[in-house]
């Protein structure tokens, strides 16, 4: 009984950030007009975040639809662990939507910028450059709390390394694109985290 109340908010949480993410994201393509190609991170690059994510996406999926799936992989983390899984995954859906209302049709699936982006200053991103892998790797690491699941859980750390790695290209992307303004924008916000020091 404990574990369908788990999987039924894990479900609930995997299913609003989901649907959060997918409207904005279609919502930027359509918006915006474009396409944005997904060859500038490079074929590597693009290869590993495809196979990361498809285990990102598909393992909480495959916990939510049978949990014996991902029995190997059992965490045996204490009731209170979960329930604090539970509120970091609420927490992260409703920054989510925060961050993906505040970035508009400037959300791209890589580390290009769309033609008509605008350097977006508002929101989170008022504290913080990239909240979304902050966020997003967050999202994942409560999951895997929810389902006292350590793979689902490292998956989302996994998925932070890897933007990790990908975030300097972006820099580069909009330095290029804003110049100083994005210079100046970087002494004053976190890459990650808010800087609580200027």
């Amino acid at each position: 009984m404990k574990e369908d109340i788990f999987r039924i908010l894990a479900g609930l949480i995997f299913v609003s950030a989901l649907g959060i993410s997918g409207y904005f994201r279609r919502a930027a393509d359509r918006v915006s007009g474009e396409s944005v190609s997904r060859r500038v991170d490079g074929g590597a690059m693009m290869t590993t975040i495809r196979i990361g994510g498809l285990l990102l996406w598909l393992s909480p999926l495959g916990y939510l639809m049978n949990p014996g799936w991902m029995g190997w992989s059992k965490a045996g983390l204490p009731v209170w662990v979960r329930w604090l899984g539970v509120g970091t995954g609420v927490t992260c859906s409703l920054v989510i939507y925060w961050l993906f209302s505040s970035v508009g049709s400037g959300i791209t699936p890589t580390s290009a910028t769309r033609e008509k982006h605008t350097l977006i200053t508002s929101g989170p991103y008022r504290w913080v450059r990239h909240p979304l892998y902050t966020v997003g790797s967050s999202f994942f690491v409560s999951l895997g709390m929810m389902a006292n699941n350590w793979f689902i859980a490292g998956l989302g750390v996994l998925a932070f390394v890897l933007m990790a790695v990908r975030t300097p290209a972006e820099e580069a992307n909009l330095i290029a694109k804003f110049g100083d303004e994005y210079r100046v924008y970087m002494e004053h916000t976190g890459r990650y985290l808010p800087k609580f020091r200027q």
